[in-house]
């Protein structure tokens, strides 16, 4: 039987994200998670009035996650320097959990590239906690059991 707990919304959610077996920790935002179909518009001679909307393949838009800088700041930073002695695509798994780390939804990504990692500014003027970003391609979704 379904208690309250489990239908309730992920109001506080934080996002733990591992590349294969590397946990980089948990995140507090992520932007981004979506697929778009992409169509081609085909014009039919003689029909003047209609454009056909042909769907061609699916575009996955680059996952960012954000966060204030822990210890786990080190590993991106490791799994970034990868990049620069050849890589393997790997495969990358996001959890979207409650603030006491109920699992409310996980997806798959296939084929993971890291694209950018943003560190914080300082700035004398506005003291603010210092935040990093890190964002991925990826290459398509898999189905989690």
């Amino acid at each position: 039987m379904a208690t309250a707990q489990d239908n309730d919304p992920a109001v506080s959610v934080c996002f733990v994200v591992t590349i294969d077996d590397i946990e980089l920790g948990s995140f507090n935002t992520c932007d981004g998670l979506g697929c778009e179909v992409v169509l081609e518009t085909r014009e039919e001679g003689g029909n003047n009035g209609h454009l056909w909307q042909l769907p061609t393949r699916l575009k996955y838009s680059n996952v960012k996650l954000s966060r204030p800088l822990t210890k786990e700041t080190e590993k991106v930073a490791r799994w970034f320097a990868t990049m620069t002695t050849g890589f393997s695509r790997k495969t990358a798994h996001i959890e979207a959990r409650t603030g006491d780390g109920h699992k409310v939804a996980q997806w798959g990504l296939l084929e993971v590239v890291p694209v950018r990692w943003t560190g914080p500014s300082f700035t004398p003027e506005s003291p603010k906690v210092a935040m990093e970003t890190i964002e991925i391609a990826h290459h398509g979704y898999v189905m989690e059991g």
